[in-house]
C-alpha cells in the first residue's frame, strides 16, 4: 500500500467530527470539493468505505469508526510535528513584497511595518503604492491589501477589517455652497478624487445615484 497523505486523514478526521462537509470545510478552510475528493482519495486507497453519505450529512461506517480513533491520533502526531518545526525556527528572513493603495501605503502600513522590523528583523518589506489590483498569480506582489474582492478565485483571502469613510470640507468651502445633508447631495458640489480613478463614481452608483 503508498503512503498515504496525512492531510487525507486530516480530512478524515474533521468530517467525522462535524457530521457534514459544509461544517468541516469551515473548520479547515476549505471547499467542500476539496474534502469530498479528500474522503474519496482515502477511501479508494484504504479499499472501504468510510461513510454513509445521507440527508442528514456524513454518517461512520463500522469500518470508519473503526479507524477514527487511529485517525485522530495521526492527525495530532502531525499537528504537534507542525508546532515543533514552527518552534525550531530560530529566524525569520526574506523579502515581502506588499501591494497597498496610496492611501493605505501613505497612512496605515508605515505604523505596522515599524513594529514588524522590530519585532521580525530580518524581514525586508517592500512597499508597492499603487490603486491599481496587482495580480498576485504573476508575483507582481506576494501580499495585496485592497478595498474590493479579489477576482482570482485560486488566491486566499482574508477580511482585516470595515473601514469608515467619510466626504471631508473645508469650513469656508461649506459656508460658501451650503452642507449637503444626504449624499446625493454631493452631486452638485466639487468633489476631490484620483484623476486616473473612478471610485467616487462607482460609488454613487452603488447607492442608486446617477452620476453622467
Amino acid at each position: 500500500m503508498a503512503e498515504i497523505d496525512w492531510n487525507l486523514i486530516k480530512s478524515f478526521v474533521t468530517v467525522a467530527e462535524s457530521g457534514s462537509l459544509s461544517a468541516a470545510a469551515r473548520k479547515l478552510s476549505a471547499s467542500q470539493p476539496t474534502l469530498g475528493r479528500h474522503i474519496g482519495e482515502l477511501e479508494q486507497a484504504l479499499g472501504v468505505t468510510l461513510f454513509r453519505r445521507g440527508r442528514h450529512g456524513y454518517e461512520l461506517t463500522e469500518a470508519g469508526s473503526t479507524l477514527l480513533e487511529r485517525g485522530k491520533a495521526v492527525s495530532e502526531q502531525a499537528s504537534a510535528f507542525s508546532l515543533l518545526a514552527l518552534g525550531s525556527v530560530e529566524a525569520i528572513e526574506g523579502t515581502v513584497r506588499i501591494a497597498a493603495s496610496e492611501v493605505v501605503a501613505a497612512y496605515v502600513l508605515p505604523e505596522m511595518t515599524m513594529r514588524l522590523g522590530i519585532e521580525e528583523p530580518g524581514i525586508e518589506v517592500e512597499i508597492v503604492a499603487s490603486n491599481q489590483v496587482e495580480n498576485l498569480l504573476r508575483r507582481d506582489a506576494d501580499i495585496a491589501i485592497r478595498m474590493v474582492k479579489p477576482a482570482q478565485n485560486e488566491l486566499m483571502a482574508r477580511k482585516v477589517c470595515d473601514i469608515e469613510l467619510c466626504a471631508c470640507a473645508a469650513k469656508s468651502y461649506l459656508d460658501r455652497r451650503g452642507r449637503p445633508l444626504k449624499p446625493a447631495d454631493l452631486v452638485g458640489h466639487d468633489l476631490v478624487g484620483f484623476d486616473r480613478g473612478d471610485e467616487i463614481i462607482r460609488g454613487f452608483t452603488q447607492h442608486g445615484i446617477p452620476v453622467t
